[in-house]
């Protein structure tokens, strides 16, 4: 399994086989994921799931890449929802390896449909909610997640509905990061560490607890 501080991995192109190592899933395991990636590819040819130039390395830059979050979720029966999850990245990932209590919120409807047949040809049981982040119907979560969604700043105002005083928020960050926390430290408060990504030299994954708005002495 993963470690919590292990290095970045080999800028080569990674396949099923390699990732199934590094994440060290079961053959049964690796066989849903390899479903999931040969259903996203074959849908990718009619609707933008993820993006073109990361096709050629699916396996790294979205299967290890949002698989790595397991190393860090405090609790694998937590309940998880996942902001904007678009192909299920990193909800339908995490939801296959066996995070059980999964929730992802999606705005299109295309790639609603996408993911109600990933869960259903990887026997993968999430809830998919179609509707936008900032008016759907959910509870807030132990653990919050969001990948390629939005700036920090916005990401917050979408997510405040969902966070409660212990959720833990599980953000994947580029390069910028340092100047999305600064754009957002008169705004809100919080504690906050990174993870440098396994994936990506100059990628993070922003893990926020105790989120609370700021607010103005007269609100």
């Amino acid at each position: 399994m993963l470690s919590a501080d292990q290095p970045n991995l080999p800028d080569s192109l990674l396949g099923p086989e390699d990732v199934g190592a590094a994440l060290d899933v079961s053959r049964e395991t690796l066989s849903r994921l390899t479903k999931f990636v040969d259903l996203l590819l074959k849908w990718q040819r009619s609707i933008n799931l993820i993006g073109p130039g990361t096709v050629d390395d699916v396996w790294r830059r979205h299967v290890l890449d949002c698989g790595q979050l397991v190393r860090f979720l405090p609790d694998r029966r937590a309940r998880v929802l996942d902001i904007g999850t678009g192909a299920g990245l990193p909800g339908m990932v995490l939801g296959i390896l066996g995070v059980p209590n999964i929730q992802m919120i999606e705005s299109d409807a295309k790639k609603c449909v996408f993911l109600r047949e990933a869960a259903r040809i990887t026997e993968t049981p999430v809830k998919i909610i179609e509707a936008r982040a900032e008016s759907a119907l959910c509870e807030p979560a132990d653990v919050v997640t969001a990948r390629a969604v939005a700036p920090l700043t916005r990401l917050l105002e979408l997510t405040e509905r969902y966070i409660k005083t212990n959720t833990i928020c599980f953000f994947f960050k580029g390069k910028d990061f340092k100047n999305e926390l600064t754009d957002i430290k008169n705004s809100w408060n919080m504690q906050f560490e990174t993870h440098p990504s396994l994936t990506q030299h100059d990628g993070v994954i922003l893990q926020l607890e105790s989120v609370a708005r700021v607010h103005a002495p007269n609100d």
